[in-house]
Formats: C-alpha cells, structure tokens, sequence
C-alpha cells in the first residue's frame, strides 16, 4: 500500500503531487527545485545556490523516513543548460562519497519556477 511522506522542512508541492511516496521498502520522491521551504520561493545565486537547496530538500523528506543519501538508488537530473553538468557535478560529489547511485542527467528542458535544475531520487528504507 502506499503512503504519502511530507514534512514542512521541504517546500510544498506546487501542484497536484505529494513530495514523496513510500511503497514497501521503497521512497520515490517527487523533482525537487530550488526552493526555499521557509520563503516558497526559488533561491537565488544560480546553479550552485539552486543544487544545494535541492540537496537540503532531499535530504529533509528522507530522513522522514529515518533515511539518508546513502539509501538513494537512483538520481535524475534535469538541466536547464546542460553547461551546468560540471558545477553540478561538483557539488553532486559532496553529497555523494562512494557507492554511487544510478543516475540519469537530461538537459535542454524547460523547468517549473523557470529554474535551473530539477532531482528526484529513488530510495530504499534501511
């Protein structure tokens, strides 16, 4: 059965979608962009600013769940300007260590917000 995950140190969804969903031993939760769950508003300071948040954000609805980076399986990227893939990269490294998740990065796309970037992660309860 599924079950809806949220917490107020996320930002709200935007639309008609939850920030995350468990299924059994599974979380999948929902794009985030750089949004600032305290403003509701997209920080400012460009890519870096915006990937970081995201990280922030991720991190808060898995530990919801007692859950960490660690347990990601699988990360989707998507760029506004796939130029950004090396800054991305960079901080991307600083959240990941080893044991890599499997990742996809797309760029080119048009994003909510008129944002920079979008994640969302697979991952697994511990």
């Amino acid at each position: 059965m599924k079950e809806k995950i949220y917490t107020d140190k996320a930002p709200r969804p935007i639309g008609p979608y939850s920030q995350a969903i468990k299924f059994g031993k599974l979380i999948f939760l929902s794009g985030q962009i750089g949004i600032d769950p305290n403003t509701n508003e997209l920080v400012k300071g460009g890519i870096e600013a915006e990937t970081k948040q995201i990280f922030e954000n991720i991190i808060n609805i898995l530990k919801t769940q007692n859950a960490n980076l660690d347990n990601v399986l699988k990360v989707n990227i998507y760029l506004k300007n796939l130029a950004d893939f090396p800054k991305v990269n960079e901080i991307y490294q600083n959240y990941f260590k080893e044991n890599f998740p499997a990742r996809t990065t797309i760029g080119g796309v048009s994003l909510p917000k008129d944002a920079l970037i979008e994640i969302d992660v697979i991952a697994y309860l511990p």
